[in-house]
């Protein structure tokens, strides 16, 4: 049976979207069970409606990032909007904030997601087997009803990637001049690299998708 690791890309999801300063406490109230862990469903967090706002996020799915030592720990999370909570903190699971950083709060910051991934298996996974790059599916499989996922490319078990101008969902080597499969340190340089057909089969692992936002919203920004 299919099962798929499905990245999601928000594109509107810009790179000068306000990044707030928050206090990150754990809840032991919230979950972080298996399914949360295996990144086959997204953990929840809370977080103040007046947050959300401010932070725009339509999806109500944002990104706490924190800081242990030298090193920056995310954890994106599908937020619960509560007037209990502060604007200036977000609640995410006990378990998680203990297992990623030794403490039950901690200074931190928050933002809009701008990718996340999740783990379809059958039989929702099903559905995406002979789709191609291109090819859009509903996003109520991956927790987002009412919008569409395009697909944008993928790879394999042994990470070959697919390309778009390969039909099928086969394996073949064939000369390169650039990305995705190959990135040249030289001008004109090519190689001949293993990739994959533009379809996905039961070898696919990895789903590259983009949210499909209906024209109007681009018109309006």
């Amino acid at each position: 049976m299919p099962e798929f690791k499905i990245v999601i890309s928000d594109p509107e999801a810009k790179a000068d979207q306000p990044v707030l300063k928050v206090k990150v406490k754990g809840d032991e109230e919230i979950e972080y069970g298996e399914e949360e862990k295996s990144q086959r469903r997204l953990p929840t967090c809370k977080a103040n409606p007046k947050l959300l706002e401010k932070l725009n996020a339509v999806h109500g799915i944002i990104t706490v990032r924190i800081r242990k030592e030298e090193k920056k720990i995310k954890h994106t999370c599908k937020a619960i909007a509560d007037e209990q909570v502060g604007e200036d903190e977000v609640r995410v699971s006990l378990e998680w904030l203990g297992d990623a950083a030794g403490v039950e709060e901690a200074e931190g910051e928050v933002f809009r997601a701008k990718a996340w991934q999740i783990t379809v298996t059958s039989p929702a996974a099903d559905q995406l087997v002979g789709l191609r790059i291109g090819d859009r599916f509903d996003g109520a499989i991956v927790g987002l009803p009412g919008y569409q996922l395009e697909i944008r490319g993928g790879s394999d078990n042994s990470g070959f990637p697919m390309l778009p101008s390969i039909p099928g969902p086969v394996k073949k080597r064939v000369l390169l001049s650039g990305p995705p499969g190959f990135h040249p340190r030289e001008k004109g340089e090519r190689r001949r690299k293993t990739v994959r057909g533009n379809t996905v089969s039961h070898d696919t692992v990895q789903i590259n998708t983009v949210i499909v936002y209906p024209k109007r919203r681009k018109k309006e920004q």
